[in-house]
C-alpha cells in the first residue's frame, strides 16, 4: 500500500460549554478576533493554524479537543488508518465550501481528524 501524506496538524477543534466565555479567553489567548463568529461555531485564524470552538461538542458529541490532520486524499488516509487498526468514528462528510471531514479512533480511542480541501 503506497502512503499518502499528512500536511500537518493545521486544525484543532474545541468542545466548549459557554461559547461567549470561551470565546472572551481564546481571543485573549490568540491576539486576535475570530474569523467566523455564529452560535454553534467560533474559529480562529493564528499562526498558520485554525483554532474552533464548538458549542455542547456539535453535531459529533466531541468531548474532548480534537486535531485534524491536512490530507490531500481523505478517503485514502482514511482506508490507510482503518487497514492499520483505527476505527472510523464519524465517516467522511462535506461541511461547506469543499471542505470534508472524517474521525476515527485510535487503538486507545484517542479522536483523531482528517480534513481535506477541494
Amino acid at each position: 500500500m503506497t502512503s499518502s501524506p499528512t500536511q500537518g496538524i493545521k486544525t484543532v477543534l474545541h468542545p466548549v460549554s459557554d461559547l461567549t466565555a470561551a470565546k472572551a479567553v481564546y481571543t485573549a489567548l490568540l491576539g486576535v478576533p475570530p474569523q467566523a463568529d455564529a452560535a454553534y461555531y467560533v474559529g480562529y485564524e493564528a499562526a498558520g493554524q485554525h483554532i474552533g470552538l464548538v458549542p455542547g461538542g456539535g453535531p459529533q458529541g466531541m468531548t474532548s479537543p480534537v486535531a485534524y490532520w491536512h490530507v490531500p486524499d481523505i478517503e485514502a488516509k482514511l482506508a490507510e488508518v482503518t487497514a492499520a487498526g483505527a476505527t472510523v468514528k464519524e465517516p467522511v462528510r462535506d461541511v461547506g465550501g469543499g471542505r470534508l471531514v472524517a474521525t476515527f479512533t485510535d487503538p486507545d480511542g484517542n479522536v483523531l481528524g482528517l480534513l481535506q480541501d477541494r
